[in-house]
């Protein structure tokens, strides 16, 4: 008598220094757990639906199965994608409301070549360096500026 094998893959957490190995595990963890996740990440989502009622479109509230089925691996995606990201990320990325424009906001913060990286990296050190407050501000603006100069600059 043999009893079925059950594995878990672990979720891939991002280290932003590693994003090429990230992007292949976390793909690789979709296509392991549930491909159409992966899809609905790469296609993005069905668009709600819509009536037009006394001509004005209007969304429908009444979901069909598959219509219910398309927003679940919609919110699982994005959800998953979101846990994916290290803790003091997760805030800043949560405004994407869907799995592929939240894919494409990570790919854009964390991606790029080498060189790209360094260029920003002696920029933000630069902006560092330049830092001054203006007598417009108040202190909490000007510390607002350079809390989020900082955080970039740990990040790189």
């Amino acid at each position: 008598l043999s009893t079925p094998v059950v594995s878990a893959a672990k979720l891939p957490i991002l280290n932003p220094n590693e994003f090429d190995l990230w992007k292949m595990r976390i793909e690789q963890y979709f296509l392991m757990t549930d491909y159409s996740l992966w899809e609905v990440i790469i296609n993005g989502d069905s668009p709600a639906p819509t009536a037009v009622i006394d001509e004005v479109v209007r969304p429908v509230t009444i979901l069909f199965t598959d219509q219910k089925l398309a927003r679940r691996n919609e919110l699982k995606a994005r959800g998953t994608l979101l846990m994916a990201l290290p803790d003091k990320h997760q805030l800043k990325f949560n405004s994407h409301k869907d799995a592929k424009t939240l894919m494409k906001a990570i790919e854009k913060r964390f991606g790029g070549n080498t060189e790209t990286k360094k260029v920003q990296k002696t920029l933000l050190k630069q902006q560092f360096k330049n830092f001054t407050g203006s007598s417009s501000e108040n202190l909490d603006q000007i510390h607002d500026r350079l809390q989020k100069l900082v955080s970039q600059l740990e990040i790189h």
